[in-house]
């Protein structure tokens, strides 16, 4: 465990280092997989009130989260490799997905959303936190030499990534009438 916490305060760091050393160990998947869910838990406390219906608002909400996160690394993944590979990029899937699932550790502070009026903040900051932490994830995982690509790679991932979020989010959702 001390190892997963470890890790998970280098990603939340912005630590190189910590996107390498998941990169290079396959025993890291399930903890990329374990900071997804609770990135998307933080999201679905995040967009609930906390009422009656906060059990389906946070169950949708997760589940936006993690289709949002799996379509964004699965466009790197495809992107980095096969569209805009650098002349270094030796990646399989596995190595993106345990980098980028430690990328989205920032997620986990959108449950903070919940207190007050706080949205308007912590989406912003969270999200800003999570493109950088994907920009050095795919960096190290596509062993980019510069970091102009990663941070393009990262902001068109985070743009389908959100699109698909709200697309999810809305057919999930009840409608107001």
């Amino acid at each position: 465990m001390t190892t997963f916490i470890r890790r998970v305060f280098g990603a939340l760091g912005l630590d190189p280092a910590t996107f390498e050393d998941v990169e290079a160990d396959r025993s890291a998947t399930g903890q990329a997989v374990l900071v997804v869910l609770l990135a998307s838990i933080g999201a679905g406390l995040g967009n609930t009130d906390l009422g009656s219906s906060a059990p389906r608002i946070i169950v949708v909400a997760a589940a936006a989260s993690i289709l949002a996160w799996a379509t964004w690394a699965g466009l790197i993944y495809y992107l980095g490799t096969r569209v805009l590979p650098d002349r270094d990029t030796r990646a399989d899937f596995g190595e993106v997905f345990r980098t980028l699932g430690f990328a989205a550790a920032p997620g986990m502070f959108r449950a903070f959303e919940v207190f007050g009026n706080t949205r308007w903040f912590v989406l912003p900051l969270t999200s800003l936190w999570m493109i950088v932490a994907m920009t050095i994830g795919v960096r190290q995982a596509l062993d980019y030499r510069t970091t102009t690509r990663a941070v393009a790679l990262a902001l068109l991932g985070w743009g389908v990534a959100m699109g698909m979020a709200i697309v999810v989010g809305t057919l999930l959702s009840t409608p107001v009438s």
